[in-house]
């Protein structure tokens, strides 16, 4: 078997099922790291950007691939043209002041959440109009130079930030419900073809930004008046239950040789990926890939791009080093698919075969409701020759957040 090896950057955002758990279990010999990592997670600072600052920084270090996930949205969505994107990014907002006016008890008196979520959205538009009269990056369809950030996503992560402040005490589901519909908005902003995905990455983070900032100032005028519930200290049980369900966005650099004739540059991914534990060491659950790659044959770039999808179900397993550490590693079986792709001289792809796929991971609990987990994935896959029976090795290095409750 010739043994062929692909490196990319993975970047996802994923939402995370952990069991509730009433009591608190917090290991009392802690290192003086632990009591460092504590102190610094447990400021005021870092509840502020733990997730708006590596969402625009993200943003910026993707632009480069922006080209390639427009070709996968070209390669899977080309005629997509939809317009609930325009009342999406509002609805966290308008179930939030339903549910207050309805009489449910939120953080905020009236006085106090209408003034934060007003410092808000001047703070978003603000900083997100200027950008795009600054910028000036011309849209995926042409149509402007003020793509860049995404007001509609900005708008839906601030939103979906207020929400939570609001209401997310009362149950995780307010939180995962209002994220889940601020994600929904910044796809379909690609999916319509007016955004490329740094747009919709530091759009996310300037919206979830401007809400902390918001709040921030809010705070500090009205202290503890009108204010119906106090922010209280987080707590860990090394024994959850790690459940998740995860959406991935994935650029990086595919390479595939074949006697220095064909390869396969940058390209992009995107995909769901859940497991469902039923302890806190073993789990099952599955993940579906779709993939574009651009070619280069004999060294010339191709007009043509690889598509490739992928389905995959199997065991997950996890074990707590720490009530904030977990490692963890899957063994997954499954089917890929290559589209047929037409090049200059010759014609690869529309084949499939059986898929593996193996790895190990680990998490950090950086909060109670955020984990950031480091991973290393190898996976089995034919090649996208027709007359080639060898197999494809992939390895994936990357990261990415997991919201959990």
């Amino acid at each position: 078997m010739r043994s062929k090896l692909f490196f990319l950057f993975l970047l996802s955002v994923s939402w995370g099922v952990h069991a509730q758990v009433d009591t608190v279990k917090i290991f009392p010999r802690e290192s003086g790291f632990q009591r460092t990592i504590n102190k610094v997670t447990s400021s005021r600072a870092y509840q502020m950007t733990y997730i708006g600052v590596p969402l625009v920084v993200g943003g910026l270090i993707v632009k480069s691939e922006d080209d390639h996930f427009r070709q996968l949205r070209n390669a899977y969505l080309p005629a997509f043209s939809r317009r609930y994107d325009d009342y999406t990014q509002y609805f966290p907002a308008a179930v939030m002041l339903g549910m207050k006016a309805g009489g449910v008890e939120s953080r905020s008196s009236w006085g106090r959440m209408l003034v934060s979520d007003a410092f808000s959205a001047v703070i978003m538009s603000t900083v997100v109009g200027q950008l795009k009269v600054h910028t000036k990056v011309m849209r995926p369809d042409g149509s402007n130079d003020h793509s860049f950030p995404s007001g509609h996503t900005a708008t839906a992560f601030m939103t979906a930030t207020m929400m939570s402040k609001e209401y997310g005490f009362k149950s995780p589901w307010y939180s995962i419900g209002a994220y889940s519909v601020a994600t929904a908005t910044g796809l379909t902003r690609m999916a319509n073809n007016k955004h490329w995905l740094s747009d919709i990455l530091a759009g996310a983070g300037f919206g979830i930004l401007s809400t902390e900032l918001g709040y921030f100032f809010a705070d500090l005028i009205f202290k503890e008046k009108g204010l119906n519930r106090s922010a209280s200290s987080e707590t860990f049980d090394r024994f959850h239950v790690p459940s998740f369900l995860g959406l991935s966005v994935i650029p990086g650099e595919y390479r595939l040789n074949d006697h220095s004739r064909m390869s396969f540059s940058s390209g992009s991914s995107a995909g769901v990926e859940g497991a469902w534990f039923i302890n806190p060491y073993v789990g099952f659950g599955g993940k579906f890939t779709a993939a574009n790659m651009s070619v280069i044959l004999n060294e010339v770039a191709e007009d043509e791009s690889l598509d490739w999808i992928a389905g995959y179900a199997g065991a997950y397993f996890s074990y707590p080093l720490a009530s904030r550490l977990l490692v963890g590693s899957k063994l997954l079986a499954g089917y890929g698919h290559y589209s047929a792709c037409d090049l200059s001289t010759v014609t690869i792809g529309n084949r499939g075969g059986m898929s593996m796929e193996t790895g190990g991971s680990m998490t950090f609990l950086a909060k109670q409701n955020l984990g950031v987990k480091f991973f290393l994935d190898y996976n089995l896959t034919p090649v996208a020759a027709p007359s080639d029976k060898k197999y494809t090795q992939i390895l994936t290095v990357g990261s990415f957040i997991s919201v959990t409750f």
